[in-house]
């Protein structure tokens, strides 16, 4: 080997401290880039910058209500096998409720929430969720990005009249909000009363229909059942409550998948039932979350949620169910909260208690 003259040694000497010195800057850098500046990245080199910081992450947790989000954590993971998802599942009261603990704890666990909008409300309001920006956004419509970009809509279904076709004809079920107040319709509907699903159906009403509609609906002795819309839509099935207007539309097409006798209309208006995506604001693996904020707002994503059932959020992906369907994305009013509590209210009062009063002797 030939040896360097002194000179020829100062010179390497220089050449790797400005090396090192680049890589320290660089570290540096990667190191003190918030979660903020990483979420709202809009550079050209966007893709790979996320990609080497997801690497030396090496995990993202995703804090989800269920299974359904499964399919797409496996594509994540194909997608990019050098992460690993962790997914505490629970209901959302439960996830919202163990995010609040670690977060007042100071401990930051979570990256990326997949939860129904209204489930993401509070945490909003104590700052727990990161704005964000993802070049998939531009396809969505404004009506599905939260107003302060904390979160997007990633996948619905909506709440309609469902009905057995085995004893209700197509051609005599209602079509329509007004035809509901036929009077041939008293006493043969049923309705959930669990207020995620009763309280959004009566406010579509009030918005789209007015009050006095509502309370001349109220009027129709609708049968109060106290169990969610699934349960709602096996008693459909089954005859027991052979037509009701608070049925999801995805419930309706896994059942018809299987051969049961339900059919779905879209009265008018309808209240989008969502899943949403947002963003830890403490997020410890912010790469590997946007990431999958990604994936999940894709049009490969989107079309997965299609797979399992839901209604793409992105337009233009895959089939279109429901042409000209007019959609209510109620969880992303301003004031949703007051809204809602008055619904539930409103619930109550107007076909609880009055389904109550008419089953006493």
């Amino acid at each position: 080997m030939r040896r360097l003259t002194a000179p020829g040694r100062m010179a390497f000497a220089g050449a790797l401290l400005g090396i090192a010195a680049n890589v320290a800057v660089c570290g540096a850098q990667a190191q003190t880039r918030t979660v903020a500046e990483i979420a709202n990245y809009k550079g050209a080199d966007r893709q790979q910058m996320l990609e080497a910081g997801a690497k030396r992450e090496g995990l993202v947790m995703l804090y989800s209500t269920g299974t359904q989000i499964q399919p797409l954590v496996d594509r994540f993971i194909q997608k990019y096998p050098y992460l690993r998802v962790e997914l505490p599942r629970g209901s959302a009261e439960d996830i919202v409720r163990k995010a609040f603990e670690e977060y007042r704890a100071g401990v930051h666990n979570a990256d990326v929430f997949e939860l129904a909008a209204p489930a993401l409300i509070i945490p909003r309001s104590e700052g727990l969720l990161q704005p964000f920006w993802s070049p998939e956004a531009a396809d969505y419509t404004p009506d599905t990005v939260e107003q302060g970009r904390h979160w997007i809509v990633s996948r619905e279904s909506y709440i309609g009249i469902g009905y057995n076709p085995n004893l209700i004809r197509p051609e005599d079920a209602p079509k329509s909000y007004a035809d509901m107040l036929d009077p041939k319709w008293k006493g043969k509907m049923a309705m959930s009363s669990t207020n995620g699903t009763a309280a959004n159906w009566l406010g579509v009403m009030a918005l789209s229909e007015g009050m006095d509609y509502v309370r001349k609906l109220s009027e129709q002795d609708i049968r109060v059942y106290n169990i969610l819309s699934r349960g709602l839509a096996n008693l459909t099935i089954s005859g027991e409550a052979p037509i009701s207007p608070t049925i999801y539309d995805s419930h309706v097409l896994g059942s018809r998948a299987q051969g049961a006798p339900i059919a779905w209309i879209a009265p008018g208006a309808v209240h989008v039932a969502d899943g949403s995506v947002a963003v830890a604001s403490t997020s410890p693996h912010p790469h590997a979350a946007m990431l999958l904020m990604d994936l999940l707002l894709s049009r490969e994503g989107q079309l997965i949620y299609q797979e399992m059932g839901y209604a793409p959020s992105r337009p233009g992906v895959g089939e279109n169910r429901y042409s000209g369907l007019k959609k209510l994305y109620l969880s992303n009013r301003p004031n949703y909260l007051a809204e809602y509590e008055g619904w539930v209210k409103l619930v109550q009062e107007l076909f609880v208690r009055r389904a109550g009063a008419q089953q006493k002797p």
